[in-house]
């Protein structure tokens, strides 16, 4: 913690290496299955303790979304509530995570709000208890909370920590925003693709993701001719794929070189960047130095 009083804390982006939808609840929600792949750049937070008990962000959203509405906003309020913490903490969030990429931005803000300030509010809680509390904001915020690699169910918060090979990936963003819910209300939408078993997933190597596929991708090729676009150059260099409902893409290269001979070959006005695969979270290894 700085002289000011601010500690910074980092929010990861992450990838879907794969995506299906097995089926629908009674509840209108989807099952799916997908893997997350956490990565070594993100969001990053700034929290500052404050006695009077006032949840505040200080500073504007770089996307415009109102303090009310703010991820991280709401999992502070929250943590304050369930374990009835008297203080408070003002927040800035510095972005980096572009909205709408599938990259899970908002959510991991979240997470990241709900893990510092369990440690700075000595609130004691779990790290199971922690991601039951996130899950009432996102589905993807236990991956978050969790910090590990993981195979995911259910809505994606049924979690099995998996062990990933290292990885580079070049990552575009098309810049476009298509809301979740028209992407699951889409007629072409794939909603009953067989059930995989973790198990063979494991055996058959993390190269199995690429064919596994997504189910919202060729809904976004479709609406969206910058996702076709961005899709069809990175697939000169690679498998491309697209991460989560939004419309990020990406492609897993097994070395720093291979990515960056990749990165070279695109065309320069493509949004791209380079990116590590994490084994552990950003922000559970800022945990273990405080």
């Amino acid at each position: 913690m700085s002289a000011s009083g601010w500690s910074s804390w980092p929010a990861p982006a992450k990838l879907n290496l794969f995506l299906r939808i097995t089926g629908r609840r009674s509840d209108g929600y989807h099952e799916l299955q997908t893997v997350f792949r956490l990565l070594e750049w993100g969001d990053l937070i700034h929290l500052r303790l404050r006695p009077d008990g006032a949840i505040v962000r200080v500073g504007a959203s770089a996307f415009g979304v109102s303090a009310q509405q703010d991820l991280a906003v709401r999992a502070a309020i929250l943590l304050q509530k369930s374990a009835n913490v008297c203080e408070g903490v003002d927040i800035t969030v510095v972005k980096r995570i572009p909205e709408g990429g599938g990259f899970g931005g908002g959510s991991s803000d979240a997470a990241t709000v709900l893990v510092a300030l369990n440690r700075l509010w000595n609130t004691g809680l779990s790290t199971l208890e922690l991601a039951r509390l996130g899950l009432h904001l996102g589905a993807d915020v236990p991956v978050f909370v969790h910090g590990c690699n993981a195979w995911a169910e259910g809505v994606g918060e049924a979690l099995v920590p998996v062990m990933l090979p290292p990885a580079w990936y070049v990552i575009a963003e098309p810049g476009v925003h298509c809301p979740t819910s028209l992407l699951f209300g889409s007629p072409d939408l794939t909603r009953d693709s067989p059930a995989l078993k973790m198990a063979d997933f494991v055996a058959g190597g993390d190269t199995r993701s690429a064919r596994l596929g997504n189910a919202f991708e060729p809904v976004l090729r479709a609406r969206e001719p910058a996702v076709e676009a961005t899709l069809a150059a990175l697939s000169q260099v690679g498998d491309a794929r697209l991460t989560g409902s939004g419309s990020g893409c990406f492609v897993e290269f097994a070395s720093r070189e291979a990515a960056q001979a990749a990165l070279r070959m695109l065309p320069s006005d493509l949004r791209c960047r380079l990116v590590a695969g994490a084994q552990v979270s950003p922000l559970h290894r800022a945990l273990a130095r405080t």
